[in-house]
């Protein structure tokens, strides 16, 4: 058994999400909190910018919820940026007990995950979730500097300038209810340009042992998301599911089709980053929830376990993703 159900469900009290310029040029642009007018946001680099919008989700989420930092008993946090350092240091002057964590672009669904056990098994009475990634600070990172202007194969995807929070607490909805967590998915694919092949393969086993641990079938959720797999990797979750007997083609979708116009926006294969699925988790999707267009969501946060090392080595790329389920109520 990968998914356990939540003795206590838990609640999402409040979301909170940044996303950058050309995000908020995006189909959801109207969900986020706030819309950067540039890269930079002011500060002198692109790290610093990636911090401050932590920053600004978690204490914007905090604000929703009429809560304060000190009210909080921990905060999970990542991002994609060599030692965490995103959310480390945009996160150090909150004074909430920390745990750093990476899961590449799986990570608002691993700390949401940890989160939530946190507070369901009473460890907590309030926790926040946030992730952040920032397009300028992964291509320098994980492939080269931007002025060097190399050219992006169509199998590549958009970083997502973004950051999204959620508080978690008890007593109301929507509740988290199912957590189920990921083995790590290695199928060979060694070519870092074609993440959503990557990691598709994580995404196919998770969801799969989501659907026979809980009984559950596709039809259950009125909305079964993954992030970030872009196009390709959505095709060959919707292909190899349907040949494993789930047919999601009716209510699946990918954040990385989903926050940018692919077909007016030159995003290649579509969006990625830890805050792909944040932004889209924390606006979008929440606010359906709120209003009561969707009912029953399952989330899936998939990510690339690699790194520029691993890579410069042609290593392969392992995959990993986590699944939560959200409801509007509960048994």
């Amino acid at each position: 058994m990968q998914t356990i159900k939540l003795k206590t469900p838990v609640s999402i009290l409040s979301s909170a999400s940044v996303a950058g310029v050309k995000e908020g040029l995006g189909p959801l642009k109207n969900f986020y909190d706030k819309v950067l007018e540039d890269a930079e946001w002011g500060e002198k680099t692109w790290e610093k910018t990636e911090s401050k919008m932590q920053t600004f989700a978690v204490t914007k989420a905090l604000e929703k919820a009429n809560l304060k930092p000190e009210d909080m008993n921990y905060i999970f946090a990542g991002d994609l940026l060599n030692q965490c350092i995103a959310s480390s240091f945009g996160l150090r002057n909150l004074e909430i007990p920390f745990f750093g964590l990476y899961g590449a672009c799986s990570t608002m669904a691993e700390s949401t995950s940890l989160a939530s056990i946190t507070v369901s098994s009473g460890y907590a009475d309030y926790a926040v979730a946030v992730t952040s990634s920032h397009f300028c600070t992964a291509e320098r990172q994980y492939r080269q500097p931007l002025e060097y202007g190399g050219q992006r194969p169509p199998s590549a995807q958009w970083t997502v300038t973004g950051s999204g929070a959620m508080v978690l607490g008890t007593g109301k909805s929507p509740y988290i209810t199912h957590i189920t967590t990921g083995k790590i998915v290695d199928m060979g694919i060694n070519d870092a340009n074609n993440m959503g092949a990557a990691m598709a393969p994580a995404a196919i086993d998770t969801l799969t042992a989501h659907f026979k641990d809980t009984g559950r079938t596709p039809d259950f959720y009125d909305l079964i998301v993954t992030g970030d797999l872009g196009k390709i990797g959505r095709e060959i979750v919707i292909e190899k599911m349907l040949e494993k007997g789930y047919d999601m083609r009716k209510n699946y979708n990918d954040c990385g089709c989903m926050v940018f116009d692919l077909e007016k926006q030159d995003m290649h294969a579509g969006g990625s980053g830890c805050g792909c699925i944040a932004i889209t988790l924390c606006g979008f999707i929440m606010e359906k929830i709120k209003s009561g267009e969707l009912k029953n969501v399952l989330f899936a946060g998939t990510g690339a376990l690699l790194s520029p090392t691993s890579t410069l080595q042609g290593e392969t790329i392992p995959g990993i993703a986590h699944a939560v389920a959200i409801s509007r109520e509960v048994d």
